[in-house]
């Protein structure tokens, strides 16, 4: 983009000790490198890098991650791996020799995520994956590990094993669930942030936002230009809303800014709204408030019938670009070369997915703070 067409989607970047370390880890000095396991499209890449944390490589078994993650980490290796597969050689290599070791691995949330009530989590083989990064922190045993899942994680057994397997190993944690908006988000997302570490006292971060007026989705998006339900803003591709339906169109023309779908006339109601249990479901086929939050990013924020998706005012679920930025990713970022657009559902699953860079950065500087007080 050109500087007037930047400026014309311009976007918001939100800007550890009581415990010994183990006679193992190797001595602070050379800064910290990380490896990002489910590195997805970079989100907590972006946010460590951002803290001065040098990101060296971004494990993930899916390949389409591959260009945003390489175009903005630059220098930083994609590997295009199952971390099932992956061995205790192989992440060792990818460390820098005489590096402060940094594992970071935030393992798919789905199984645990309230979209899928009445879904037990035994039956969804994702699980595993905790468990597998919880194999590789023992075999390679790195100065720091974070991760980052739903706060519905806490508690099952998958967690807990994780947490026991830590503390086993000498390392200092700390876990907390962490409110988006505290980190400068304009997002009401809720997620469990864990870091431990063998160079001292594990903390997790406290936002810097916390004491401030939550970001509204006015301030994050409302300065970008309007666009039609199924269009593609000319300057930047990724500023691409889905199409409506003729029925959905009706329905988004009659939704209220922080309405439901009671605001509808009758014969726009489906039939699971005329039951009584589609009396509970009250934040689907909704718009957002231009004066508050957005919920959550899914990664189904480009459906109408999803959430509370829709553009405060435009007949229009939010672009891909309003998610990414209402998920804290600069407005320059990279999601597909140049002169090729992304599918849709693709880069909508890989913006819903994504660590918030801000989350990542304060968690970085977390990081380094401790490493700081121990090398001095």
């Amino acid at each position: 983009m050109g500087e007037h067409e930047q400026s014309a989607v311009r976007g918001q970047r939100t800007a550890l000790s009581p415990s010994h370390a183990a006679e193992s880890a190797r001595p602070p000095g050379h800064g910290i490198a990380a490896v990002d396991v489910f590195c997805g499209i970079g989100g907590l890449s972006f946010g460590l890098s951002a803290a001065g944390v040098d990101v060296v490589a971004g494990i993930d078994v899916d390949g389409s991650c591959r260009f945003p993650f390489e175009a903005n980490m630059a220098g930083a290796r994609f590997v295009e791996r199952d971390i099932c597969d992956v061995t205790a050689e192989e992440l060792s290599d990818l460390w820098p020799e005489g590096a402060t070791r940094l594992l970071a691995g935030c393992a798919p949330c789905q199984p645990f995520s309230s979209y899928r009530k009445g879904v037990s989590p035994s039956s969804d083989q994702r699980w595993v994956l905790l468990r597998e990064l919880g194999r590789l922190v023992e075999e390679t045993q790195p100065e720091f590990v974070t991760t980052e899942n739903v706060p519905r994680i806490q508690g099952k057994a998958v967690f807990e094993d994780f947490v026991e397997m830590l503390k086993g190993l000498g390392y200092s944690l700390d876990s907390h669930v962490c409110r988006c908006t505290d980190y400068g988000l304009a997002q009401n997302r809720r997620r469990l942030v864990l870091v431990a570490s063998r160079l001292g006292r594990a903390k997790v971060p406290e936002g810097d936002q916390r004491d401030r007026p939550a970001a509204t989705v006015r301030q994050a998006i409302g300065g970008l230009p309007p666009i039609e339900a199924g269009d593609t803003h000319e300057a930047d591709p990724v500023h691409r809303s889905r199409g409506l339906s003729a029925l959905n169109r009706k329905r988004m023309a009659a939704s209220e800014p922080g309405g439901t779908w009671h605001d509808w006339p009758e014969e726009l109601r489906a039939p699971c709204h005329r039951r009584p249990s589609g009396a509970a479901f009250k934040n689907v086929y909704a718009r957002m408030r231009w004066d508050r939050p957005s919920p959550t990013i899914t990664t189904y924020f480009h459906n109408f019938g999803a959430g509370r998706f829709g553009h405060p005012e435009q007949d229009r679920t939010i672009s891909l670009r309003e998610a990414a930025i209402l998920q804290g990713f600069p407005d320059d970022y990279r999601f597909a070369p140049d002169g090729e657009v992304a599918p849709l559902t693709t880069l909508g699953r890989h913006i819903g997915n994504a660590v918030p860079p801000p989350l990542g950065e304060a968690v970085g500087r977390a990081f380094l703070n401790s490493f700081a007080e121990v090398s001095t």
